[in-house]
Order: structure tokens, then sequence, then C-alpha cells
């Protein structure tokens, strides 16, 4: 099992505020409590290494707390063909874990059509994998800051378009690769902006992109995308 304890999930102000305003965000650092998971929750895991059942269970904690904020109570957050979470009827929402940390935001269907979320440890997208995750206009970018920020910037493209891909795709069901959409970040203050050119994707034709909000925070980075 992990040394990381495990801990509570709490409501988060400072993640809620990278979304529109009555949207929800609760994040839990270190390890989710696999026997917290409800019976309908817990087959998903039952075979898996003990890292992915508490990243998993952080993702359920968090996704119950808020849940409970809309009334809803001992809904088993179950996972569909492509292992995307389903809510509930009424509510929109989106998970992300990475080393350590969990956070999950959930907003009402009437306000947004779609939510995305993402944390990623801030600098973990080295150089080696640009080329893979970075258009040629983002990597042009890259190179025009100091070289101690590029990892940082570089993360912050990755997760930006993760949080994208976890918005649309609850819409059309449609598959992105990571040149299919270019990042424009505002950068030079650990909360910014961001926008997202994707003319590929049917969900989100929309002139000048789709806008995000990020936020670095202890040693990560998470963005967050909410399409109205």
């Amino acid at each position: 099992m992990s040394a990381i304890r495990s801990q509570a999930a709490t409501l988060s102000a400072r993640l809620s505020d990278l979304f529109p305003p009555t949207t929800l965000a609760a994040e839990l650092p270190g390890a989710g409590d696999v026997s917290t998971l409800l019976p309908a929750e817990a087959q998903y895991v039952a075979r898996a290494v003990a890292k992915r059942q508490q990243e998993f269970a952080a993702g359920r904690e968090c996704s119950r707390l808020l849940l409970a904020q809309f009334g809803i109570v001992d809904f088993a957050l179950r996972m569909g063909d492509d292992r995307e979470p389903l809510w509930p009827d009424a509510l929109v929402g989106s998970i992300t874990h990475t080393e350590h940390f969990c956070a999950v935001v959930v907003a009402e269907k009437t306000r947004l059509s779609a939510v995305g979320i993402d944390s990623e440890v801030s600098g973990s997208v080295k150089p080696e994998l640009w080329e893979s995750i970075c258009t040629d206009a983002e990597r042009a970018w890259l190179d025009t800051l100091e070289v101690s920020q590029q990892a940082a910037a570089a993360t912050l493209i990755f997760s930006a378009k993760e949080a994208f891909y976890k918005s649309q795709y609850p819409l059309m069901r449609q598959k992105l690769h990571f040149h299919d959409a270019t990042v424009e970040a505002e950068w030079g203050s650990q909360r910014g902006s961001f926008t997202v050119h994707a003319p590929g994707s049917l969900a989100v034709r929309r002139e000048g992109g789709v806008r995000g909000s990020y936020l670095f925070h202890e040693r990560f980075v998470t963005t967050g995308i909410a399409l109205a």
C-alpha cells in the first residue's frame, strides 16, 4: 500500500474558481480510502493494483462529497464503455487524479453542457515529449520562454488538452489526438487563462476557440474548461 496516508475529501473554492459560478469542486491530497467504495464501484478495480484502487477511491470520495451538495446520496458512480464516469442525469462532472492528488468538478446540466478538469505534476512534461504533445505553434511559444519555465508551460499545454478532451467527449464521443488542438496560454502568473483551438472538434466549433482557466498550486497545475 502507498505510504501516503488517506485524507478526507474537501470542497475546494480555489478549484471551483476555475469554472463559472454554481460549479462545485472537491479535492483530496494523498491516497483514497478503498473501503469507502460502494460495491457497484469497487467491481471496476477489484483486480487492480493498490495504487489504481486508491486513485479510483479518491475520485469517488470527492464525487460523493459533491453529489451530496446537490442532494444526491448513496449514488454509485459507475463507468461507461470508455471508462468515463456516469453522472446522475441532472449533472455533469469530471474527475482527475495524478501523483498523490485528486480533484473533481460537478455542475448542473441546466447550467453547463459539459466540464473538464485535469491536474498534472508541474514540470513533468519533459522536452523529449514535446514533439508528440505540442503543435508547431506551441513549440514555437515554448522556445520564447526561459528554459527554467518551459517544462511547466509544456505541462500546462498537456493539462489544458486533457481538460478539453474530457469536456467535449461526453457530448460527441469524439476521440482527439494532441495535435488536433492548439493551446494559447496567458503566462507569467500562478493563475491565468488559456484558449484551446480545435477546428476538428464537432462539439466545440466556435469562433475564437474555447476558453479555460489554470492554477499552479503546490507542485501541481490544474486546468478547467466549462462548455455553456
